[in-house]
């Protein structure tokens, strides 16, 4: 989302009182100012907060003074007061700046070790000014939608945008190295994919389905699909969803009320006979004898 978002937000403000604090990855932020300037000649003069104020210059042109040096802003810039820091913003008169900004204390709730995100708030030496806007102006622009309008369930949408403020603030000053990360293992990728096949499948038991349907779901080729999937779990598609298909069966077959043909049907089988085959192969008996011995006699 581009900075205009940001330049039309202006019921950021609105969030005192409906946004007053979030947790997030073992530290609570509570929230202490909102604001958001129009494009206008406005100064701020030599002053410092007991919390971190954060502005996001979306249009114009100003600067911001932090100890003893000057810093150029422009839109995209986003610039950081931390505890204690002596500072001061200027807009220019010619191309007057226009901000949205947010205050808030910071402090970990449970121990946490090491550096991350949160190093951007928490290194005392790091950058004060940063360009990497990243999804800050998208958070704002959601954050003032939300405060114009709150709606049922306004509180849980509000604590995650809030959250995602927190972390967007805090990735825009932190280190390269803070930010690092070891990148997500492929086969982890490929378990949730193959998750998501099993969970088609399971959701679609009464339905015909093919490789093809699966493949189509989750937007691979059918062999790429059907070599994935056995790779993993280390059965066929198809062979997975006849034994998921009977065990579906067995447990509903302990049910009287349910008539085989009833459970032929919930199991995907359109006719009895080719049902009861299936069955007798997997469980070595009969569906009828299955179910008066109340599931107990099963085959190799």
């Amino acid at each position: 989302m581009s900075l205009s978002s940001v330049a039309t937000a202006d019921r950021f403000v609105d969030l005192a009182g409906l946004l007053e604090s979030c947790e997030v990855d073992g530290f609570r932020a509570d929230f202490v100012s909102w604001g958001h300037y129009r494009p206008a000649y406005w100064r701020n003069y030599w002053h410092s907060h007991s919390f971190h104020e954060v502005c996001l210059a979306f249009s114009g042109e100003g600067r911001f003074n932090s100890g003893t040096t000057e810093y150029a802003v422009q839109p995209g810039t986003v610039f950081l007061a931390r505890p204690g820091d002596t500072h001061e913003i200027e807009s220019s008169r010619a191309e007057p700046l226009g901000i949205a900004f947010w205050g808030f204390t910071f402090r970990p709730v449970s121990n946490v070790a090491g550096t991350g995100w949160w190093s951007g708030l928490t290194r005392a030496d790091g950058p004060v000014v940063s360009q990497a806007v990243g999804g800050l102006a998208s958070t704002v622009a959601a954050l003032a939608a939300e405060a114009a309008s709150p709606c049922s369930g306004y509180q849980a949408a509000l604590a995650a945008l809030g959250a995602a403020l927190v972390v967007d603030t805090a990735r825009a000053f932190a280190l390269d190295d803070d930010l690092s990360v070891e990148p997500a293992r492929s086969d982890s990728r490929d378990q949730v994919v193959v998750d998501a096949m099993q969970r088609l499948l399971l959701d679609n038991l009464a339905r015909p389905i093919t490789v093809r349907d699966v493949a189509a779901a989750v937007h691979l080729s059918e062999r790429h699909t059907e070599r994935l999937f056995r790779s993993v779990t280390g059965s066929s598609l198809m062979s997975t969803l006849r034994r998921l298909r009977l065990e579906l069966a067995a447990q509903l077959l302990l049910d009287p009320s349910n008539s085989v043909t009833q459970v032929a049907h919930a199991a995907g089988y359109s006719d009895v006979r080719p049902f009861s085959t299936a069955f007798r192969r997997h469980y070595g008996t009969t569906p009828t004898v299955y179910r008066r011995t109340g599931g107990t006699t099963f085959g190799s």
